[in-house]
């Protein structure tokens, strides 16, 4: 190492460099230093090698950055000092602007309080204080029962953010700093979220939102008792109030912002964190030079903060920084040097320790026995496997030429060959499997990998071989070629097709009788089942009938765990019906492929046809009974229009055979007259389209329309019962995929037995009463829309609730046992579920509540 050094001097002294020449000035007395020390302490001098340049270094960094953390330190003191002075003048500014609009809200409020001025005279003062103060957005006068009197906005105030005339003010903020000032009798501040976002700069020209948000005024007004009559409520514009409120130089030289109780920006101007170097030191991790103060009278809801541009460089941008770091470095780094070398002779040492040791032990823990021979054919090495699998011991082996002594005697002239071909140069990709004897004569399966070996110099010096004994994997494959056998006979067997077909492949892998009979042996019929039912594998057109998978590398563990595909498909050739399922599978040589199972359901889909049938016929025919047993009804309810129309005719008649009648009565007459005919119109044309035949039709339906056209047939039964119908259908409700003339069927139903129930339970007028609500509800982590009808009859027995929607179950004298069966079919067609349950008072039951939900379809918007 001295040695290293004294040859780098003359080298060193040749450069003209002043930097170069302060160098070895500072390395010729830590070097004279070292020898010192190396002749005094000659035990701790590799200790000293190590240590003594990391604590040089590491004691001069840490007095530069202590200078300049303490010069910092100095600066930032001073800053935060004058931003403290201007924002608490700013702050004083903001209070006199506010206690001088609440100074002139009070004297309105008092003259409000003495009625020395009415709504008008009201009017006209408030819109002039608006006008006069851009601060102010809204002053409104409202009365004790939350209602607006009168109201003065601001020109710029949108017009959805407008206090009406007659408009209550709504739950929230607002009515609760209303509240408190009509129990303290005195000024109270409050903040409102007007619900919308504005648009802010930061400092690093990035867009930011701040919320909107007004400051509230609520003083109160009194009656000549002196007891509360209301507020005088002023709306300030919180960015505003900022804009005119705080002195322009400050504004100039300051971010200046205002902030909610939560340190939420709500107006003004926010500079981001800027990073520094001085993050790293202790006592002085950097922050924006800022400083925040509550905005009086408003209290705490409101804090004012200023944040300091940037006026000048950081350290980092200082040149004299950056010369000073260079030198540093310089200086780190040529006393680290010799450091460095050590260290780095000493660790080369230890790799080549540990390389050798860990070849070592990956030579021992192989199972695959390797052997090394020459270029004559004699064995020069061979490992712990390889002498473990033959039994013979390294010592027996090392040295010997062929015939070797694992070689059976049957097998010498077969494996000499072989041994030729391997030295000739012969060699193959795949390896070969041969027999190899143990040293106790018993013979095992192997197979042999053959490459050459080659020297640092890239001269082949012999042949590397490596063994590894598949005894157990031939027997295991000649298992699996059973277990193929009697699995093939099983799927021959199968009353379905089965076919398995790699992706990216024209190549079928897999087909059992039933898929040869209906397709052939290629894979046209595969592909074509995949294709009809929609659910083509991945391929590339262009590399279809290449032998690589098309997903290699990707992870197919989700498509092969993932639950079978299912999809039924009309074949026109075979003229079946087919169900198919598909599912992705890993065969056997690890592709993956797709298997193909297609089960003949023709006998199924002709029985599941006729139950449709079966089931349309039935709701049509209980619309029918439902009309019919409402006819009496409805001839009451068409009765009136036409009684009203034949009365209206009579009377024109009677009148213009008098000449008693003038064109404005004739004209008025003929108006009621067809108003009634329309009435009478949209009966028939309502009770047309409930009971008439037509195809199925689900699309996206309104839930009102659907409980407005079934409430208003319903209603004709209702009124003839004399029972009373109230219906609630909450608003924003979504679409639903149904049919909406079966729904309306579902409702009606409901209803009409709902009026029967409380006609036979005989209740008096003022309970007979149906109601009907739809709300949204969630089940089962579903959204789904809630119906549901409640009655106030005598409720259902507990032997009926078990039969409730049996076929031909009713407790009707006169009933089919076919509506509530009908019902349930129609709501579970549509994947939802209805259900009954009787409504207590205490131990009383005082009615039913028949409901069912529906669900709501996937991005389906309101």
């Amino acid at each position: 190492m001295q040695n290293m050094k004294e040859e780098a001097y003359p080298k060193l002294r040749d450069m003209k460099s002043p930097t170069v020449s302060k160098a070895i000035m500072a390395i010729k007395p830590v070097s004279w230093w070292r020898r010192w020390w190396k002749r005094q302490n000659p035990l701790k001098q590799d200790r000293f090698a190590t240590l003594a340049p990391v604590a040089s270094v590491l004691l001069f960094f840490s007095a530069i950055a202590f200078s300049f953390w303490y010069l910092k330190i100095e600066e930032v003191d001073r800053e935060q000092e004058a931003v403290k002075r201007d924002v608490e003048y700013s702050q004083q500014r903001l209070r006199l602007r506010l206690l001088e609009r609440q100074e002139q809200i009070m004297r309105l409020a008092r003259d409000v309080s003495n009625k020395d001025i009415d709504l008008k005279e009201f009017s006209r003062r408030t819109e002039n204080l608006v006008l006069k103060n851009p601060e102010l957005k809204t002053v409104a006068w409202i009365d004790d029962r939350r209602k607006v009197l009168a109201s003065a906005t601001a020109p710029s105030v949108l017009i959805s953010q407008k206090w009406r005339v007659g408009e209550v003010i709504k739950w929230g903020e607002s009515e609760n700093s209303y509240t408190l000032a009509r129990d303290l009798m005195q000024p109270i501040y409050s903040q409102e979220d007007d619900g919308s976002l504005s648009m802010a700069n930061n400092a690093t020209g990035q867009e930011t939102f701040a919320k909107n948000v007004v400051l509230q005024l609520h003083i109160p007004l009194t009656n000549s008792q002196g007891r509360f009559n209301g507020v005088i409520m002023a709306e300030y514009a919180v960015e505003s109030l900022l804009r005119y409120g705080v002195p322009s130089e400050i504004a100039a030289k300051y971010a200046v912002s205002l902030l909610d109780a939560d340190g939420n920006l709500i107006a003004g101007q926010s500079i981001a964190k800027r990073p520094s170097i001085w993050n790293f030191m202790p006592g002085i991790a950097f922050q924006n030079n800022e400083y925040e103060v509550p905005v009086s009278p408003v209290g705490n809801g409101l804090i004012l903060r200023a944040q300091a541009w940037r006026t000048s460089q950081d350290l980092v941008g200082n040149g004299m920084f950056w010369v000073i770091g260079a030198l540093s470095m310089l200086t780190a780094w040529m006393l680290i040097a010799n450091w460095r070398h050590t260290r780095k002779r000493q660790q080369t040492q230890k790799e080549l320790i540990a390389e050798t040791n860990f070849r070592r032990a990956m030579e021992n823990s192989m199972l695959t026995g390797m052997r090394a021979l020459d270029m004559e054919g004699r064995i020069s090495y061979v490992n712990l496997a390889f002498c473990q699998m033959t039994g013979w011991q390294e010592h027996e082996l090392i040295g010997a030429v062929a015939p070797y002594p694992y070689w059976p005697n049957e097998d010498r002239e077969s494996l000499m060959a072989r041994l030729d071909e391997e030295l000739s140069g012969e060699q193959t990709p795949g390896g070969f499997q041969v027999r190899v004897k143990r040293k106790n004569g018993s013979v095992f399966d192997a197979r042999l990998y053959v490459s050459p070996l080659i020297d640092a110099n890239g001269q082949q010096t012999g042949w590397m071989t490596s063994m590894t004994d598949i005894t157990e994997p031939n027997r295991v494959r000649e298992q699996l070629a059973a277990s193929y056998e009697r699995f093939t006979i099983v799927l021959e067997a199968l009353d379905a097709s089965v076919s398995v077909a790699p992706l990216g492949s024209a190549e079928l892998l897999f087909a059992n009788k039933l898929y040869r009979q209906w397709f052939g042996i290629d894979t046209l019929g595969h592909l074509n089942l995949v294709e009809q039912a929609g659910m083509l594998d991945i391929r590339n057109s262009e590399t279809e009938m290449d032998d690589v998978d098309a997903l290699a590398g990707l992870p197919t563990e989700s498509l092969t765990v993932a639950p079978a595909e299912r999809a039924e498909i009309y074949l026109e050739h075979l003229a079946k019906w087919l169900e198919i399922r598909t599912r992705y599978i890993h065969w056997a040589d690890g592709r993956l492929a797709q298997l193909v199972i297609a089960t003949d359901i023709t006998a199924r889909r002709k029985a599941e046809e006729m139950a449709f049938q079966q089931a349309e016929r039935a709701q049509n025919a209980s619309r029918l009974i439902t009309m019919g047993e409402m006819a009496s009804s409805v001839a009451h309810e068409l009765n009136q229009p036409l009684t009203a129309i034949s009365n209206y005719c009579n009377g024109m008649l009677s009148r213009i055979k008098g000449q008693q009648i003038e064109e404005v009565d004739l004209i008025w007459a003929l108006e009621k007259t067809a108003h009634q005919a329309q009435r009478a119109g949209q009966i028939i044309h309502r009770i047309r389209s409930f009971v008439k035949r037509s195809e199925p039709n689900r699309s996206p339906s309104s839930v009102l329309s659907m409980v407005n056209e079934a409430v208003e047939l319903a209603e004709i039964e209702l009124r003839r019962r004399n029972v009373r119908l109230s219906h609630y259908v909450a608003a924003r409700l979504p679409l639903l995929s149904v049919d909406p003339i079966l729904i309306e069927q579902v409702l009606i139903n409901l209803m009409k037995n709902a009026a029967e129930s409380i006609d036979n339970a005989e209740r008096p007028v003022g309970k007979r009463h149906v109601e009907l609500r739809v709300v949204p509800k969630t089940v089962n982590a579903q959204n789904t829309v809630h119906f549901s009808v409640s009655d106030t009859g005598k409720g259902l027995p507990p032997q009926v609730m078990e039969r409730l929607y049996e076929a031909f179950f009713s407790t009707k004298v006169e009933g089919m046992g076919i509506g509530l069966n009908l019902c349930r079919t129609i709501v579970e067609s549509h994947q939802g579920r209805i259900k009954a349950e009787n409504l207590y008072n205490a131990d009383e039951v005082v009615g039913c509540c028949f409901s069912f939900w529906l669900p709501v379809t996937v991005n389906q918007n309101n």
